[in-house]
């Protein structure tokens, strides 16, 4: 069974940081994509970035480039979220999801597991 178990949410003020991981079992962590999705609240769920089977592509949602950055572990079956200058506009549920494939995808269809999702909340 595979598990998502994402960690490290919580409120910072504006222009702080946090680091935000998730550990994943159950599966050949290292074979597959994995991908930060945030939902704030009365918003539909949108992609924030992704990172290839080996770490060596990501991609990244245009108001996250240049703050965000996505990395990954193999060997501790990890993915992290990198998050700093945030806004209050980054308040959101973020999730982290193991991909249906090696390579990146924006969109929800490419992925085939979901964590439960940690808070985030930024004060201005």
């Amino acid at each position: 069974q595979v598990q998502l178990v994402e960690s490290g949410g919580g409120l910072v003020q504006a222009g702080g940081s946090l680091r935000l991981s998730c550990a994943a079992s159950g599966r050949t962590f290292s074979n597959y994509a994995m991908g930060w999705f945030r939902r704030a609240p009365g918003k539909e769920r949108e992609f924030v970035a992704a990172i290839s089977w080996s770490g060596r592509s990501t991609d990244y949602a245009d108001s996250m480039k240049g703050r965000f950055t996505i990395s990954r572990d193999n060997a501790r079956n990890t993915v992290y979220l990198q998050m700093n200058s945030l806004k209050p506009d980054d308040t959101a549920v973020y999730y982290c999801a193991c991909g249906a494939a090696a390579w990146t995808s924006r969109a929800e269809q490419g992925y085939d597991y979901w964590g439960q999702g940690t808070q985030v909340t930024v004060s201005s």
